[in-house]
């Protein structure tokens, strides 16, 4: 009996490593479904793990050519992975603010997730304010990047057109409550000569 347990696990864990390996050189991109359905999930998706992609190792010095990936929901979507604690990457479809020479990520969370604190709302937020290493999957290449939080809401909010990023509303009680906030974090290319 505790031969056949001792060869079960055994079989288990085999599998699970192949798994995992076999998933670290294909890659497993993040799910996303359609504007809808995501919006009736409550605007949820899939996660991934690792991204696949021929690394960049050339400086960007305009990111202005990434509006052409702005899909969140279509192939032209643009992916970030990020490291967790126990050393699985998690990746998800992201939304990107270039701004010539600098780039941002953008992010919102509503409905239930503002119910944790910042960063608890979202698993990769987490990873990012923990681990500021990420990867970006843009057109198919992969970036290395540092995000650092856009601290300042004055700042965050020229983003939004001025709008604060803190969305409030009055409820039927008088009460303002929180309705959405939105985060922005600053990109900068790692792994790539300085000159």
């Amino acid at each position: 009996m505790m031969r056949s347990l001792k060869i079960g696990l055994l079989v288990v864990g085999v599998l699970i490593v192949g798994t995992l390996l076999t998933l670290r050189v294909t890659g497993l991109e993040p799910g996303h479904p359609s504007a809808a359905e995501y919006a009736e999930a409550g605007r949820s998706a899939r996660p991934g793990l690792w991204l696949a992609g021929e690394v960049v190792r050339e400086p960007v010095t305009n990111w202005d050519w990434v509006n052409q990936f702005d899909d969140t929901f279509g192939e032209n979507a643009t992916s970030l992975e990020t490291r967790t604690w126990y050393g699985i990457p998690h990746s998800v479809r992201v939304l990107l603010v270039p701004r010539g020479d600098e780039l941002y990520l953008q992010s919102s969370a509503q409905t239930f997730r503002l119910n944790r604190p910042f960063p608890y709302s979202k698993r990769w937020w987490t990873n990012v304010e923990r681990d500021p290493r990420v990867r970006l999957k843009i057109g198919g290449k992969i970036y290395e990047m540092t995000a650092v939080l856009v601290r300042d809401r004055a700042e965050a909010a020229q983003f939004r057109g001025g709008r604060d990023p803190i969305v409030t509303e009055i409820d039927a009680d008088g009460n303002e409550v929180v309705t959405e906030e939105w985060r922005y974090w600053r990109l900068f290319q790692r792994n790539v000569p300085e000159y």
